[in-house]
């Protein structure tokens, strides 16, 4: 991973925790729901991963969340 981008992945995967969070998903749940691995989503929301661009409009909209969410500051 590109350390240049490490803060963002970590506030990416920082939002896509609190909105799986906030919706009572669990990780495994998300990972069916985008066809993702659960070791992926972890590695996404951990900032161990670079999510791609695909994967992030998959996460989008199993959350249900418009994807400009995922990019916010908190």
């Amino acid at each position: 991973m590109n350390d240049r981008y490490h803060e963002d992945f970590v506030r990416i995967g920082l939002n896509i925790l609190y909105y799986r969070k906030q919706q009572g998903i669990t990780q495994q749940k998300l990972a069916e729901m985008t066809s993702y691995s659960k070791n992926h989503i972890q590695k996404i929301e951990t900032a161990n991963a670079s999510p791609s661009v695909e994967a992030l409009f998959d996460i989008a909209s199993a959350l249900q969340v418009p994807i400009e969410k995922l990019f916010e500051g908190r």
